[in-house]
């Protein structure tokens, strides 16, 4: 078996260093404009700090991909055109492409830098591969509609391709993501093929009839809810084996607008994942799926992956937001141990320096993951920073905590709940043409 590459979102460049960290072997990253991703919260990747993102992720010893996928109108094109330069300056090593006109720009100024082209491309079928391979693109992310048995016969008809498909993560209503429900919905203020889009497949819809305005009802479905439109998450952790075989040279986790937690368990869970399907083909993959269970989901799917249509089960009619099998308490930021007057080096390993997502007690148990180890411990002590004893870690507080066991590579460590809740949310739910 040849080992694919794990391909992690970078929304910031936190999440860029936490990615690869915790395993990825490539990120893909994009810059405010011209990314079907808008991003609000972290360091943001712009043009001014993107080159140094894409240095961070090569002297960590991974490739960055920037995306320019959105489909551009003339404005768009202008505006790309005078950040070419920049953009060549930075030097990706590929470059993220759905529509023909920004392909025109990329091999005018960076004729040596790889096209991968879009999922947004729709490809679906080898003709258009060997089409994108003539245009000089060096890779294709196949639409996620496809199953696994014609990713293989494309494979086969253009071996020389390389191809890309997602593994996990959000999946969109509409054909391989190209939807105008979020630019109807908003009167053209958030459009989604510009990297706005506000979700309305995520709503909550209610229906009324003409003659009686105002008197509203539920559109229910099966007794279940009113998100009609809201498909469950992707994830194909025990299916790593039949895409291997069928040659898949990348494999794609969605999540760019996600939590640190996210990218960091995700990434380790498919690192591990991939790492013994490869040692082992035949391995359980329940164990990484569990994992997979403990970061936020609307339940799981295969998608379109292991037969020929959608699975009627593949939707989350009861909610819209994606629900965590285990919280996200804090991050590390440092060690230290406390005197009178502050924080010095911590050369006894008393004291370690966090950053709290959500609220613990002193005395919890909680899982710490790291890029290298996994295991539970507890909190012996809380304090503040300025050393008073706490018996309570509140969220977005800067505290000192100390563990009956920490962490060896503290600096990028993170702590949640121990177990899984919502377990029966993420249950992986299969077409009837898989069997």
């Amino acid at each position: 078996m040849i080992k694919p590459e794990l391909l992690m979102p970078a929304g910031n460049i936190e999440k860029l260093k936490y990615a690869i960290k915790y395993g990825a072997d490539a990120v893909y990253l994009g810059v405010v404009d011209f990314s079907l991703r808008a991003m609000r919260k972290g360091e943001l990747i712009t043009l001014d700090n993107l080159k140094y993102a894409i240095d961070t992720a090569r002297l960590m010893g991974a490739k960055s991909y920037l995306t320019l996928n959105i489909f551009a109108f003339n404005s768009d094109i202008k505006a790309l055109e005078s950040c070419m330069d920049r953009i060549s300056e930075s030097n990706p090593d590929a470059l993220i492409i759905s529509d023909v006109g920004i392909m025109r720009l990329a091999k005018k100024y960076m004729p040596n830098t790889d096209i991968h082209v879009s999922t947004q491309a729709n490809i679906l079928n080898y003709e258009a591969v060997r089409f994108w391979q003539d245009m000089g693109a060096t890779r294709a992310i196949l639409a996620r509609e496809l199953p696994i048995k014609d990713v293989a016969e494309i494979k086969q008809k253009v071996p020389e391709m390389e191809l890309e498909c997602f593994i996990h993560g959000a999946q969109c209503v509409s054909f391989s993501g190209r939807c105008l429900l979020s630019d109807y919905m908003t009167d053209g203020e958030r459009k989604a093929n510009s990297g706005n889009c506000s979700q309305p497949c995520r709503w909550s819809y209610k229906l009324v009839e003409e003659t009686r305005p105002g008197q509203y009802y539920e559109i229910e479905e099966n007794e279940k809810g009113t998100h009609i439109l809201s498909t469950k998450d992707l994830c194909l952790v025990k299916h790593l084996k039949e895409m291997i075989e069928a040659g898949i040279d990348s494999f794609k986790v969605e999540g760019r607008t996600k939590s640190l937690y996210y990218v960091a368990a995700t990434a380790k869970a498919y690192r591990e994942a991939i790492d013994t399907v490869i040692k082992n083909p035949d391995a359980d993959m329940t164990p990484y799926y569990n994992e997979l269970l403990k970061v936020g989901n609307r339940g799981y799917t295969t998608g379109f992956y292991l037969g020929e249509g959608y699975p009627k089960n593949g939707y989350s009619y009861d909610i819209s937001k994606g629900l965590a099998g285990a919280d996200f308490l804090c991050e590390f930021t440092g060690e230290g141990r406390y005197n009178s007057e502050g924080i010095i080096d911590n050369q006894n390993g008393d004291w370690y320096k966090i950053k709290t997502k959500n609220k613990f007690n002193k005395n919890e148990d909680i899982e710490i993951i790291s890029p290298s180890e996994k295991f539970i411990t507890q909190v012996t002590e809380i304090k503040n920073m300025k050393g008073e004893e706490l018996d309570l870690a509140n969220t977005n507080d800067e505290l000192l905590v100390r563990l009956t066991k920490a962490p060896v590579e503290y600096t990028y460590a993170i702590a949640r709940t121990v177990g899984i809740k919502n377990m029966t949310l993420g249950e992986v739910q299969t077409c009837a043409c898989a069997d």
